[in-house]
């Protein structure tokens, strides 16, 4: 019998033994594949609470041929792999003696790491490293109403785009008020930037040259079969410029506290390490 086809899988549901020591029985086995054996206690907590009878026996069943393959291939592997090549114990204490360190150091920065990032420290950090942050994509700050068909002409419809397209002061809120009132709607300036591309999925515009488009653009009307938009763009940047402050806080904000959890791991390991140096606790030869 090849190495490959030694073993047996014994389904829970036909058939269980006792694994025997001396004439004691040890423990109920399930399946057994070559030297390995499979124990009832360990298909505690395979079945979640509440399934029914038939789905019990087929997660328990699938569970079982889960073990039995991977015992297979584990035995095709050992037997065909030089020795050298399953000497895991460096790489296990390596990696053992990482997770230790890590989660030192991640126990060290939820007690002592300062996570209040002010304002003026993100504008700090912005104005010196403004170069770093360039935007990948076109974005606008745009107001826009939105009109069902069949009222474009309406009274409501020519304030709105008089209000929209007003400089005036309290002309927004004029407009805000109207839409409040009516079946028009409306998005109006917040200050906000929105990527380009976001607003063309959120508005029915095909713009292929988004550059010119925005550079000698500044009001555009557009439709699609149930509403009229009118769009005002005050404001825009080009994709490769300098990325506004406003889109960059967080991200901003993750990098101040990762230098900090830098600086914090750092000092800790030196002042570790001086410790331990002070106290004769190593040599070098």
């Amino acid at each position: 019998m090849s190495r490959m086809t030694r073993f047996l899988l014994i389904p829970a549901v036909f058939f269980s033994a006792c694994r025997l020591i001396g004439n004691q029985p040890e423990e109920e086995v399930i399946a057994l594949a070559y030297d390995k054996y499979l124990y009832r206690s360990e298909l505690a907590g395979v079945v979640p609470d509440g399934v029914s009878t038939a789905d019990s026996l087929e997660i328990t069943q699938q569970y079982i041929d889960n073990w039995v393959r991977q015992q297979v291939l584990l035995h095709h592997a050992q037997g065909n792999l030089p020795k050298d090549k399953m000497d895991f114990e460096k790489q296990l204490e390596n990696y053992r003696n990482s997770l230790i360190i890590y989660e030192y150091e991640s126990e060290l920065i939820r007690q002592k790491l300062d996570t209040i990032v002010s304002d003026e420290e993100i504008r700090t950090f912005y104005n010196e490293n403004e170069s770093n942050f360039q935007l990948r994509e076109n974005i606008v700050r745009v107001s826009y109403v939105k009109i069902p068909r069949g009222y474009e002409n309406s009274p409501q419809a020519k304030k709105a785009k008089q209000y929209l397209m007003s400089s005036k002061s309290g002309d927004m809120e004029k407009l805000i008020e109207l839409c409040d009132k009516s079946t028009i709607s409306c998005r109006p300036d917040d200050e906000n930037w929105i990527v380009f591309n976001d607003l063309m999925r959120e508005l029915p515009l095909e713009i292929y040259d988004q550059e010119n488009f925005l550079k000698n653009r500044s009001f555009h009307e557009t439709g699609d079969s149930l509403f009229i938009y009118l769009i005002r763009f005050n404001d825009y940047k080009i994709m490769e410029s300098t990325s506004p402050l406003s889109l960059e806080v967080n991200r901003i904000r993750n990098m101040i506290l990762n230098m900090r959890k830098q600086k914090l791991i750092n000092r800790m390991q030196e002042e570790v390490f001086q410790e331990a140096l002070k106290n004769k606790e190593f040599e070098i030869f």
